[in-house]
């Protein structure tokens, strides 16, 4: 014997459907609900179905405040019919949100038709989904603003291709708040967090370089990119830089070219010369190299020092006259210099050298450098 039989008929239901009173439409919505909360197997598949019918005729003809009950009651309920479902999805937010969030029935087809046809709201509570598919990702990326996309990146369980996460790491050039969320996910590529180590903050850069690993066959490959790079780079920058190149390539082809050669030449006060010299060493292009000395905070230059070995003494030394050549004056021994210097001893020679590489590989950063917020 079903539900309906033991003290639910149908013929009731109908009754209370038919009468306009809030009353009746309140008790309509607390039976119905109450027969498909009710203990499992209370509801056959008949009853299902009837209960199914009778909801998606009237759904539309209550009051919001009796679907927004409804939906809220019936928000994980598994014995909804997809059209069922699909209609709460589409209402008024205060009615979707429920069923947007934990509805485990609505399929991907229904969900990126709410996306595209319905508001930022509804998108919002689709992207705090238990789960979402990568093919939901790609839909709530390009119809939802800063605060749905911000989310979708909070979700740990939301799938975003890398195709996508390429795009939103690229966006957070312009957008520091998808910065750390980006960082804090676990699929992101090692190569896209090191993408991003031009525009993060000083508190994020010291993550990309501590904690992201680099795939050694990746390495080999940007090397490979950096060598082939270094052959085919014949431009010159005229004037001053241009015959400081000229003459740490001839130290290097001597051998001579060593980071004391670095240290000596910003002593004298040559700036051309160490920012040539550094660029040799570490294979970097030069704006580069006047990037991480403009730098207030100096963590570019440590990383680019860490990778070509220089011992903490020398950075020391690096570190306080670039300071001195910015100021203009002598530099003292700051906070700021302590704190740097303390990252410079965390920071992983293994992980300063895949930077550097990555650096050199992808000729992008030279472009993405003239439009780079100034560090703060």
């Amino acid at each position: 014997m079903g539900a309906l039989d033991k003290g639910y008929k149908a013929e009731e239901l109908i009754r209370l459907a038919a009468n306009k009173s809030v009353s009746a439409r309140s008790e309509l919505v607390e039976n119905i609900a109450d027969l498909f909360l009710s203990p499992g197997g209370r509801l056959n598949e008949h009853e299902r179905a009837l209960m199914n019918d009778i909801l998606s005729k009237l759904i539309l003809n209550v009051e919001q405040h009796v679907r927004q009950e409804l939906a809220r009651r019936l928000a994980e309920s598994m014995d909804l019919s997809h059209d069922l479902v699909g209609m709460l999805a589409n209402d008024k937010i205060e009615i979707a949100r429920p069923i947007l969030e934990k509805n485990k029935l609505l399929k991907d087809e229904q969900l990126i038709e709410v996306i595209r046809n319905r508001t930022d709201a509804h998108r919002l509570a689709i992207a705090v989904r238990e789960f979402v598919s990568s093919d939901v990702t790609d839909a709530l990326i390009e119809h939802g603003n800063e605060d749905v996309v911000e989310a979708l990146i909070n979700n740990d369980n939301s799938e975003i291709s890398e195709a996508s996460l390429e795009y939103l790491v690229a966006e957070s050039k312009n957008l520091d708040r998808f910065q750390e969320p980006l960082l804090n996910r676990q699929d992101l590529p090692a190569t896209l967090a090191y993408r991003m180590y031009w525009w993060v903050s000083a508190a994020l850069r010291r993550r990309v370089i501590r904690e992201f690993e680099i795939d050694e066959t990746l390495l080999d490959d940007a090397i490979e990119m950096a060598t082939k790079h270094s052959l085919q780079e014949t431009v010159e920058e005229d004037g001053v830089m241009d015959k400081a190149q000229k003459l740490v390539r001839k130290l290097d082809e001597e051998g001579e070219l060593t980071s004391t050669f670095i240290l000596q030449a910003m002593r004298q006060e040559k700036i051309n010369l160490a920012v040539a010299g550094l660029s040799r060493i570490a294979g970097l292009n030069v704006k580069i190299i006047w990037r991480a000395f403009r730098e207030r905070t100096g963590e570019s230059l440590a990383v680019i020092a860490k990778s070509i070995g220089m011992s903490k003494e020398e950075f020391t030394s690096l570190f306080l006259l670039v300071m001195q050549t910015r100021s203009g004056g002598k530099a003292r021994a700051t906070s700021l210099l302590k704190s740097i210097l303390s990252m410079y001893g965390d920071i992983k020679i293994s992980n300063a050298k895949a930077a550097v590489r990555h650096w050199q590989r992808d000729l992008g950063y030279q472009d993405a450098l003239t439009d780079m917020k100034e560090a703060i």
